[in-house]
Order: structure tokens, then C-alpha cells, then sequence
């Protein structure tokens, strides 16, 4: 297959946990639920088989070992061990790493490149730059220039940037930033009040507004969660066609907007990416949970996005599993996918390996300047 081999940039993942982890630790990062009850192991669902099958030989075990016989493994090896033989067997040279969300503590930037024995850079999270402002005990009229600070001071160092606005209030954002005083307004409101998460639509609105302009100026890709996650996001509010008035927006102002995840909106996000040049398009967690149906997903993407505004990303968080299972399964079910187009004559052998190549790396690296990390 013309997946195999291919060495893959990761655009979007996080850090492993650093630390050994019993069952109810090790199932709570197997799923998005925010708790795992008796009766609904996530080994019991399209993830945890697919787990069980392509990351157990990579522990010396058979695939579909039984899950006490991973864990037990997986124990014995020991969290760094398994961390590294499963990030370095997944075929992946570079990862871009949000480091905004470290509950439970995961591995740095540094450390998931000495693991996997690659490159990794940091994407940065804005939502947690705010909230790390605002601890600092700031005046509100004071807030936005602290922020914006803050903002350009880390992201000196990053690759890119990310908001998890879905989460907090959802995709529906204004064509323009709040004003001063509106933001002053509210952020008085927030900073005398006892919750520092922030979740002001206003706020958010602002600092998404900041966060493509920013990103435009110094070609830093801003990614937006979008669709499927934890119990914390309403599902509904997730879907990225909420973002149009905002993609609108900043067409012909800079920024390069990158779509995370998108289950189960992909088509809607297919057609964002198809309508606005600036608009690129991952499934990240969506393959390996979709496990065996990771084919029709990506060829439902792929019906009308365009082809060079799709990328790979694993969107792998505490477990080293997730990392593997994102690249095991794109080669594998993309592989079979293309597989099948040429036998059908759907596209040339060329233009398969364009396609290919695009969504391992080469279009990410475009966008995010990495030619030189990704061959």
C-alpha cells in the first residue's frame, strides 16, 4: 500500500502521561466519557479492540490479547518503555503538540520528541494563556494588552495556535472583535468573579479575533477544535459550519484556519475547506474511534474538501496507544481505500501518491513552514 512506510507529521496531539497507570486509570484515557462504569469498559467498544489488535504485538503480545494480559504487560514494561516502542513504531518524524491541557500531567514537548525519536513543536492553547494571565491578579482595562502579550511572547517559540472555544461556549463567533470596552466590561466581570476558566462569549470572541490576526502576522496556523470530545462540549455547538460568519471574516486577512477532529460535522468541514482557501481539515480522534470504519470517514471527507487542504493529525492524549492507533489506522484503512480507487480507476497512480504524501505530511508542512522536518 502506498501508506506503508511513509514517514507521518502529526499536527495536532499532546503529551503521554508519565507515569505507570492502573485499569481505571488506563480506561479513563481509552475513552471521552468523564467516567468509566462496571459493565462499560471502553476495551468493549470499536477503540479498545482496535487497541487490542495493533498495539499488542508492539508489546510482545498477540493480537486481540485479552486486556488483563495487556495491562499486565503494559505494566511490566513500565510507561516509558511502552511510550517509546509505540511512538517510534507508529512511523511518525514530527509532532505538534498543544500543550495547553497537562491534567493529568503529561510528558513536555522535549520529552515526547525523545520518546518517539523525532521532532516536536509546541502549538499554543489560548484559552490557557488567558487564564494564566488572569491568575496573575491584573486589572480588567489591562487584561487584553497583557494577554496579547503574553500571547506573541510564547508564541515566539511555537508553530502554531489553538482555541478550544467549542468547549467553552461554542463555534458561533462574530465577523468582528468585541471592542475595548466591551471586552474591559467583561473582563471586569470575570476577573472579580470566583471561576478563572474562561468562558465569556465575548471574551472568547476577542480572543479568537486575536488569535487569527495574530497568527496571520506571523504565519502561525490557529487550529479550533471542532465536533467530537469529552461531556464538557454540547455536541451540537461543535459543528464547524457555526464558524462561517467568522471563516468569512478573515478570508482575505492572513490566517490559515485548521479544523480539528470534525466528527461527526466532517462533511460540513469538508465544505468549509472546499469554499475558503485559507481552511484546512483533520480527523484526528475520529480514526481511531471509528476503528474499522476509518475508510468510510476519510472518504466521505474526501468527497468534496479538496485534497491538499487535508492532514493527518493522531489528536493522541495521555496514552501512547492513541498516538500509534491514529497513524496504524490511517495507513491501514487509507491504505485500502486508495487501494480501491486504482483497482476502480478512480485516479492515476501519480495522483495517488500526491494524495498520499499531502495528507502523511506534505500539506501540513506547508502550511505550518516544516519543510525542512518532513521530507
Amino acid at each position: 500500500m502506498l501508506t506503508d512506510g511513509l514517514p507521518l507529521l502529526d499536527q495536532h496531539c499532546h503529551g503521554v502521561r508519565d507515569a505507570d497507570l492502573d485499569r481505571a486509570g488506563f480506561e479513563l484515557l481509552l475513552t471521552e466519557a468523564d467516567r468509566v462504569v462496571p459493565g462499560r469498559s471502553p476495551f468493549e467498544s470499536m477503540l479498545g479492540v482496535t487497541l487490542r489488535r495493533l498495539c499488542a504485538p508492539v508489546l510482545d503480545l498477540p493480537r486481540h490479547a485479552p486486556a488483563e494480559d495487556y495491562l499486565a504487560r503494559r505494566a511490566a514494561l513500565g510507561w516509558r518503555e511502552v511510550s517509546r516502542r509505540l511512538l517510534r513504531a507508529s512511523g511518525t518524524t514530527t509532532w505538534l503538540v498543544d500543550t495547553g491541557l497537562n491534567t493529568p500531567p503529561l510528558t513536555g514537548v522535549a520529552e515526547l520528541a525523545d520518546l518517539g525519536g523525532g521532532h516536536a513543536r509546541e502549538v499554543v492553547r489560548l484559552e490557557a494563556v488567558a487564564e494564566q494571565v488572569a491568575e496573575r491578579g491584573v486589572p480588567a482595562a489591562c487584561l487584553a494588552a497583557e494577554v496579547e502579550r503574553e500571547i506573541r511572547s510564547q508564541a515566539a517559540n511555537a508553530i502554531g495556535l489553538k482555541s478550544v472555544v467549542a468547549y467553552r461556549c461554542g463555534l458561533r463567533m462574530p465577523d468582528r472583535r468585541p471592542g475595548s470596552g466591551q471586552v474591559d466590561s467583561r473582563a471586569a466581570a470575570w476577573l472579580s468573579g470566583p471561576d478563572r476558566r474562561l468562558r465569556d462569549p465575548v471574551l472568547l470572541a476577542w480572543l479568537v479575533h486575536l488569535g487569527a490576526s495574530i497568527g496571520a502576522e506571523l504565519g502561525l496556523p490557529l487550529q479550533l477544535h471542532t465536533g467530537f470530545g469529552d461531556p464538557d462540549l454540547r455536541l451540537h455547538e461543535a459543528d464547524p459550519l457555526l464558524l462561517t460568519d467568522f471563516i468569512r471574516s478573515t478570508v482575505d486577512t492572513g490566517p490559515t484556519l485548521v479544523l480539528l477532529h470534525c466528527w461527526p460535522f466532517h462533511r460540513n468541514a469538508a465544505y468549509l475547506a472546499h469554499a475558503y482557501p485559507h481552511v484546512l481539515v483533520d480527523l484526528g480522534l475520529t480514526i481511531p474511534h471509528v476503528g474499522a470504519q476509518a475508510a468510510a470517514v476519510l472518504a466521505e471527507t474526501l468527497e468534496i474538501a479538496p485534497w491538499p487542504a487535508v492532514c493527518f493529525s493522531s489528536d493522541g492524549f495521555g496514552l501512547p496507544e492513541l498516538h500509534h492507533l491514529g497513524a496504524l489506522l490511517w495507513r491501514e484503512r487509507f491504505g485500502r481505500l486508495i487501494d480501491r480507487w486504482l483497482g476502480e480507476d478512480v485516479l492515476a497512480a501519480t495522483d495517488a501518491e500526491r494524495l498520499v504524501r499531502g495528507i502523511a505530511g506534505g500539506n501540513a508542512a506547508r502550511a505550518y513552514g516544516l519543510g525542512g522536518e518532513w521530507p
